[in-house]
């Protein structure tokens, strides 16, 4: 039986340590794909996922339960990736199609492969998938982490507004300010792209 996430909250909250691997098991995958795209980089991602889960255990007493705690943990990731961009640590731009290595073996990125089967096509679509990446990758930080929690992690703009202390009409325009900037990069790859 899959125990409570309240369960597992108050438990760890009063310092079962199991309760709290149980937790960290149950958000690992979120937050660590969260950092990577943020931060284009594995190894800053697997930094970034260790101290939002070091930071959440000190602070779980601190926890309230008013917001959701997955959107607690992901305003705890997301304020360490800002953090460590500020620091002027350089982004590195990494690969969707690349596998993630953990001490547990490898974990499977959360990106559906919607993509042909057709051999032309497949080598069409990874340049686009590439070229979209890119795009992202161009995004500013501000837009980029609202459009990675909103289109990407398929979070609510509620949710988002929460994540990153914003209005939900701050979120609303950066989504579409990012939707658009991303739609401009695509609709000018067809263009290069026509035959």
């Amino acid at each position: 039986m899959v125990a409570d996430k309240q369960f597992l909250i108050k438990k760890s909250q009063a310092g079962d340590l199991l309760a709290f691997e149980e937790l960290v098991k149950r958000y690992e995958k979120k937050i660590y794909n969260l950092a990577c795209r943020i931060m284009g980089n594995q190894e800053e991602a697997s930094d970034i996922l260790q101290e939002t889960f070091l930071q959440a255990f000190r602070k779980l007493a601190s926890f309230r339960g008013e917001a959701d705690f997955s959107t607690w943990l992901y305003r705890i990731a997301v304020n360490l990736c800002f953090m460590k961009k500020r620091k002027g640590k350089k982004m590195k731009v990494f690969s969707l199609d690349a596998p993630i290595l953990t001490d547990t073996g490898d974990l499977k990125k959360e990106i559906p492969d919607n993509w042909s089967k057709n051999p032309l096509a497949s080598l069409e679509n990874k340049e686009l998938k590439e070229y979209l990446n890119k795009a992202i990758n161009q995004l500013s930080p501000e837009y980029k982490t609202v459009f990675i929690l909103r289109d990407v992690d398929k979070l609510s703009n509620t949710q988002v507004a929460k994540i990153l202390k914003l209005s939900l009409s701050a979120v609303k325009s950066r989504v579409h300010r990012a939707r658009s900037f991303l739609r401009h990069k695509i609709s000018s790859y067809f263009k290069e792209h026509k035959e």
